[in-house]
């Protein structure tokens, strides 16, 4: 919560919003469009809005139809049709085309940026007269008589001791009627809500994956506009969910992506590394002959579903998008999800002040059971336990049987009996995996990768990545899982030093981070909290990538 002794400047508005990616926007928007008078603010940790965001996704326009219908006219960003979907079962050495599922069909898609939609409904917002501030990190919560009242800003100049160097500025109270938390997956501020307001009671544990993503450019006769591929099998093991897609999109552009769900047992398994041996295939080399890679970046994903989804509303506001868990696992997408999320938390926060602010937001809650939304993920609730209770041959067995025979409507829940930090087996017995050395033009390593993400952090300030009791990390993380958060990390920001010389002790690399989040879910004993760094900082992803 926020510290009561330090002055700072404090600004009102009717609505705060936390996080300017679909969700925020897509709620700042329609809250506008349904209460012209309301004043809303909208805070984003990066330097600019989408500059988190890395380019390549496929977007269902479900939720911008009825948020703008004539979103065509206004010039948004979206110029490529998805044409042509393509599913495979990749073996070692062959690869083998599989019928691609209902779920997994995109005719009606666009792929496109995300960052430029963001920044484009950005300029929506603004026009509408939002306030929207990039470089502002929500970094705390104000509680007043337990109720939420807004958000407290990051403060900036704090020097690496934790002392208010020469160039401090305390953070900015925000104070709202509402605060809409829109962080994305595993938000620092939404993980305390949760805690706090116990919104997670009676719900399965929340299960991710960490999604790695590079941008490509191609030759122009590779490049196939509207082509979607996605793989699953080599080279995760069976038993290991996970799988790659390859989005063709723009002038020479390809999103190639690998996701691996963190409840993975194996401590010796890399993400990053199982990306980088993906490429390699028979099946795939060929995909970015010729071409350039030009960006980088990771992020985790929710994927518990309509199960795994917290409580959505608490005093003084409410969780939309990611950070509340709205992703369709067997569809790839959660844009359509978060947005209308969003919208639907705006159409219960206009009826609200136009009713007097009642504490909490019950008809947000209502009004997203009463929705496609809801009807969606719920169809969709069995095919990712069914993976993980089934492995690999198990789950597209079942996936098969709940999508074509069941249609969604199975008299039954599956549930995520764990989370994924409780999953890993010791190092002693697991295989461990050797990894190809990369060769710097198809394969890389983390910290070229790092480079081009235009990862940056002010040197002199107080690391984000916090170790709740650094004494766990030697008998647990290392004498029995040998520091698999050096492994998790797409982003080289843990490392276990000194082993040559008998005194293994883990290093911490902030500057290097990505804002995946990974280390913040998969730590065995949630050791380590993400917080947001000081305003600004993390990656870079100018417009266009």
């Amino acid at each position: 919560m926020a510290d009561a002794a330090i002055t700072r400047e404090s600004m009102e508005f009717d609505v705060v919003v936390v996080g300017a990616g679909p969700a925020g926007l897509a709620a700042a928007i329609r809250l506008k469009q349904l209460a012209p008078e309301a004043s809303i603010c909208v805070v984003e940790k990066g330097g600019e809005v989408g500059a988190h965001i890395l380019s390549g996704a496929v977007i269902e326009p479900r939720a911008l139809d009825e948020l703008f219908p004539d979103w065509r006219e206004r010039g948004a960003p979206l110029a490529t049709p998805a044409t042509d979907d393509r599913f495979l079962w990749l073996t070692e050495h062959r690869a083998f085309r599989l019928p691609t599922p209902p779920q997994m069909r995109n005719h009606g898609n666009y792929i496109a940026s995300l960052g430029d939609l963001c920044r484009w409904l950005a300029k929506q917002a603004e026009a509408l007269g939002i306030d929207i501030y990039p470089g502002f990190p929500a970094a705390g919560l104000l509680e007043e008589e337990g109720r939420i009242g807004g958000i407290v800003t990051g403060e900036a100049g704090i020097t690496r001791d934790s002392t208010r160097g020469p160039n401090y500025q305390p953070g900015m109270e925000l104070r709202a009627a509402y605060t809409l938390f829109a962080e994305g997956c595993r938000g620092s501020l939404t993980k305390q809500l949760i805690e706090r307001f116990d919104l997670a009671r009676g719900c399965d544990p929340q299960t991710y994956g960490i999604g790695i993503k590079e941008l490509w450019e191609v030759p122009a006769p590779q490049h196939k506009p509207g082509l979607v591929v996605h793989t699953v099998g080599w080279p995760l093991d069976a038993r290991t969910y996970g799988g790659s897609f390859l989005y063709h999109f723009g002038a020479g552009l390809v999103s190639f992506g690998f996701v691996v769900g963190l409840d993975y047992r194996n401590p010796w398994l890399s993400p990053f590394d199982e990306m980088q041996r993906f490429k390699t295939h028979p099946a795939m080399r060929g995909y970015f002959a010729g071409g350039r890679r030009v960006s980088y970046g990771a992020r985790a994903l929710n994927e518990g579903g309509w199960q795994s989804l917290p409580r959505l509303v608490f005093p003084g506001g409410a969780l939309i998008g990611d950070a509340a868990g709205f992703l369709n696992v067997p569809k790839i997408k959660g844009t359509h999800a978060a947005m209308k999320s969003g919208m639907l938390a705006a159409e219960a926060v206009a009826e609200a002040l136009a009713a007097g602010h009642p504490a909490e937001l019950a008809a947000y809650p209502e009004k997203l059971r009463a929705s496609w939304l809801a009807a969606e993920l719920e169809a969709a609730r069995n095919i990712r336990p069914a993976f993980a209770r089934f492995g690999l041959w198990g789950g597209i067995a079942y996936a098969a049987l709940d999508t074509y025979l069941l249609r969604g409507r199975a008299p039954w829940t599956l549930h995520h009996p764990y989370p994924d930090y409780a999953t890993l087996e010791p190092a002693t017995a697991a295989p461990r995996i050797d990894y190809p050395k990369p060769d710097g033009q198809l394969t890389f390593d983390r910290l070229s990768s790092v480079y081009i993400s235009n990862t940056n952090h002010a040197e002199d300030q107080p690391p984000h990545l916090r170790l709740r009791d650094p004494a766990r990390w030697l008998p647990v993380n290392w004498e029995r899982y040998r520091s698999p958060e050096s492994r998790y990390c797409p982003a080289a920001v843990y490392e276990a030093a000194g082993e040559a010389e008998g005194q293994p002790r883990l290093q911490i690399n902030a500057q290097n981070c990505v804002h995946c989040k990974t280390c913040d879910i998969k730590d065995p004993t949630q050791n380590i909290d993400w917080v947001t760094p000081e305003g600004g900082g993390g990656p870079n992803y100018p417009s266009g990538m």
